[in-house]
């Protein structure tokens, strides 16, 4: 039987606005795993923490992310 995320006390788990369920490390995992493939584009912030309001959780999601996100395009090794 499915408990009712209104009842978020009696939940095994909850969803967490970014930032709250990964510390910063894994994020910068993240971000690092995806410019190792090639990726430098888009990325989404699924907002559904029901302990943060719409717009508080989305500006720490923000916050968080644009201390982690690396903004300038990657390099070629120069020490090389």
């Amino acid at each position: 039987m499915q408990k009712s995320y209104r009842h978020l006390a009696d939940r095994s788990w909850l969803f967490r606005t970014v930032g709250w369920g990964h510390d910063a490390l894994v994020w910068k995992q993240i971000i690092s795993a995806l410019r190792m493939t090639g990726y430098d584009h888009v990325i989404s912030i699924e907002h559904e923490d029901a302990l943060a309001s719409v717009d508080e959780g989305l500006e720490s999601a923000v916050a968080f992310l644009s201390r982690i996100v690396l903004h300038d395009p990657p390099v070629e090794p120069w020490w090389t």
